[in-house]
């Protein structure tokens, strides 16, 4: 059995792991049980009521973060000649094509999302093996395949998350930071879970919003009603 440190145990003694709470109520309970020396994400886990084995209950969407969610985003940016100036002009830390390719096949990993324009995807479609993986394949669905580069610069600097659910039917999804006032967390949450529900499947059965947890980092799950999310 995993050794459970102090600061964990006094975090998870003051929630009740039984109840399920409302939104304000396990806001301030995740702030308040997000201890450590750094400045935590908040996270939330909802487990859906779906069969992502079957592709017309597969959950996939982006949705804009109000407040943003605290963490910087290193973007690159598969583009060539106006289109690679517009990427970096708009803030990508690295555009290009084909020395970016080859930097990425020998290993190199330095950024979080990667978009990129339609007339690159015949180049990127060959590191599907190495980011598929790790989620950053670009994607039309997402908003990172598009001419518009400075638009999905724009939009992900801001704030933009992707969420996409696992082969469990769960989604995992980083939302806010500790150190937000509690009426923001509150508010990236809500506009999330509104994202949530609207891409609910038609095909889906039964129960849609079957358990929903938010947690800190370091910190314990937080049960939230699921009733009082808008189905």
């Amino acid at each position: 059995m995993p050794k459970v440190g102090k600061r964990f145990k006094a975090a998870s003694e003051k929630v009740d792991s039984e109840k399920y709470y409302d939104i304000k109520e396990a806001v301030a309970l995740v702030k308040e049980t997000a201890t450590a020396k750094f400045d935590e994400t908040i996270e939330a886990n909802v487990r859906l009521g779906v069969d992502p084995r079957h592709a017309d209950q597969q959950v996939r969407a982006t949705v804009i973060m109000p407040h943003g969610t605290g963490k910087s985003h290193k973007i690159l940016v598969f583009a060539r000649g106006e289109k690679e100036k517009e990427a970096l002009d708009a803030g990508a830390e690295y555009a290009g094509l084909d020395e970016l390719a080859t930097k990425i096949q020998g290993g190199w990993m330095d950024f979080d999302v990667v978009v990129a324009t339609p007339d690159t995807m015949a180049i990127v479609g060959k590191l599907g093996k190495v980011l598929g993986p790790r989620g950053l394949m670009p994607n039309p669905k997402t908003g990172t395949v598009t001419q518009d580069v400075a638009k999905a610069i724009e939009e992900i600097k801001a704030g933009k998350i992707e969420f996409r659910v696992d082969k469990g039917g769960i989604l995992h999804v980083g939302f806010a930071k500790a150190s937000f006032d509690s009426d923001k967390i509150e508010e990236n949450f809500k506009v999330f879970m509104e994202a949530v529900v609207k891409v609910k499947p038609s095909s889906a059965k039964g129960v849609y919003l079957k358990n929903i947890t938010i947690k800190s980092t370091m910190g314990p799950g937080i049960k939230i009603d699921p009733s009082v999310i808008a189905k």
